[in-house]
């Protein structure tokens, strides 16, 4: 079993929460979100919130808080081979409550399938809220280009 090493970003004036499933190899090496230097996360939501490259950890901690975004995973801690999500099994989820309690989320999102397949099963039900599905910033989901992304994700900006 491989345990989640980062913690949730959010303060009490977040209003969106964005979950991804569990974070990458590479994610937990730089121990902050989407850390893959492919992953799109980053680009997508500097374009959509028309700003800046963010690069640092502290760059991307600010604009998360900023503009009242919460990040976290769907897992707690699961077994999972390398980065794979088609690999994740015995799955303990995150509990939300905690986010939950301190912020006023209006808006959750899951970061692609196998996020929002895990939030169902495991996270919907406690906590009676629906997430909202948006296209996964991957570098495995190939199929979708930089700008058709940011054009999904701009649904973030309630």
């Amino acid at each position: 079993m491989i345990e989640h090493p980062i913690d949730p970003v959010y303060d009490q004036h977040s209003e969106i929460l964005i979950l991804g499933s569990f974070p990458s190899v590479k994610t937990r090496e730089v121990n902050f979100f989407y850390g893959h230097p492919q992953n799109r996360f980053w680009k997508v939501m500097a374009a959509v919130y028309e700003e800046q490259p963010l690069v640092t950890t502290e760059q991307k901690r600010a604009f998360l808080l900023r503009n009242h975004i919460a990040v976290w995973d769907v897992i707690k801690s699961c077994e999972i081979q390398g980065s794979a999500d088609s690999s994740i099994k015995n799955v303990v989820p995150n509990d939300l409550s905690e986010i939950l309690r301190a912020a006023k989320i209006s808006h959750i999102f899951v970061n692609g399938k196998k996020a929002e397949q895990l939030y169902r099963k495991y996270i919907e039900k406690q906590i009676n809220r629906k997430a909202e599905y948006l296209p996964s910033t991957s570098p495995a989901n190939a199929a979708w280009s930089l700008e058709r992304l940011v054009e999904e994700w701009k649904t973030i900006r309630i």
